[in-house]
């Protein structure tokens, strides 16, 4: 849901989820089917591609298919998290993706270098996103595309209406605050693309659900994992806004939704194709 690919960061942002093996589990997950269909029509053979905050490189890998014989370069600030991104690639017979560590405010590549500049769930995690988008710009070819996309928390919504997942919410956009960050992106997504100085920006908008048992098990699982064991616990017990049994009893409260044979959890997400 989040996240979170893992972003590309300076080393003053603090990223809310980590990179605990929930959070990598529930990225690896995204593909450019689920995750990036506002791009795809756009990609096609030959292009150059960045994918910025690439994480383990599922949905990079998927552009290297779809962009082949052009090349793609992921990008994330984490190098444990680039390795395993190189060896999906390899897992995968990805001959035309590479990884490295970047930093998505100070990218070590040259004006001009990409037909598309992309990111995922990346721009909701950063103390200044302008400043990244200005820099996504930069490498981005004239009349090239800059595509972002971001959920939004605070638009989420869920059935049953348990007082857990209000708990959940309520904690996670003040962690993510305390960070600087700014968990509610998507609706701002064309305000800060205006911001940095773009001028052709089309937005559009689509969901995760998670209404079918399987995927009521899965997000369930993945948030109850999160809430006790990933970043998302170590700073909500570190910044003071929450004590373990607080934390116990909201993963609890994630178990009781994705074992309710009428659950439902909707994620928007806002999604920009911008030219440079």
């Amino acid at each position: 849901m989040d996240a979170p690919d893992s972003t590309a960061q300076t080393p003053d942002d603090v990223y809310t989820h980590g990179h605990h093996e929930s959070v990598v589990q529930a990225h690896a997950a995204r593909t450019a089917e689920n995750s990036a269909a506002f791009l795809v029509p756009h990609l096609n053979p030959g292009l150059a591609v960045l994918d910025v905050g690439c994480g383990p490189g599922s949905i990079t890998c998927d552009f290297a298919r779809l962009v082949d014989p052009g090349t793609v370069l992921g990008l994330d600030r984490s190098e444990d998290i680039v390795a395993q991104a190189r060896a999906l690639a390899e897992e995968r017979g990805v001959t035309n993706a590479s990884f490295a560590a970047g930093n998505v405010y100070d990218l070590d590549l040259e004006d001009e270098s990409f037909d598309v500049v992309h990111a995922h769930q990346v721009l909701q995690h950063l103390t200044d996103p302008v400043a990244a988008l200005r820099e996504m710009r930069r490498v981005a070819k004239p009349g090239g595309i800059v595509a972002v996309r971001d959920a939004d928390f605070h638009g989420m919504s869920w059935y049953p209406e348990l007082p857990e997942l209000d708990e959940w919410m309520d904690l996670y956009q003040r962690i993510a605050r305390h960070n600087g960050a700014e968990p509610d992106a998507g609706r701002r997504l064309v305000s800060w693309m205006q911001e940095a100085g773009f001028t052709d920006v089309a937005p559009t908008s689509s969901n995760w659900l998670y209404a079918t048992p399987q995927q009521r098990a899965w997000q369930a699982r993945v948030w109850s994992e999160r809430v006790l064991h990933s970043a998302f616990a170590e700073q909500s017990l570190e910044y003071g806004f929450a004590e373990r049994a607080d934390l116990d009893r909201i993963a609890a409260g994630w178990h009781r939704w994705g074992s309710s044979a009428d659950g439902w959890f909707l994620i928007p997400n806002g999604e920009i194709i911008a030219r440079a």
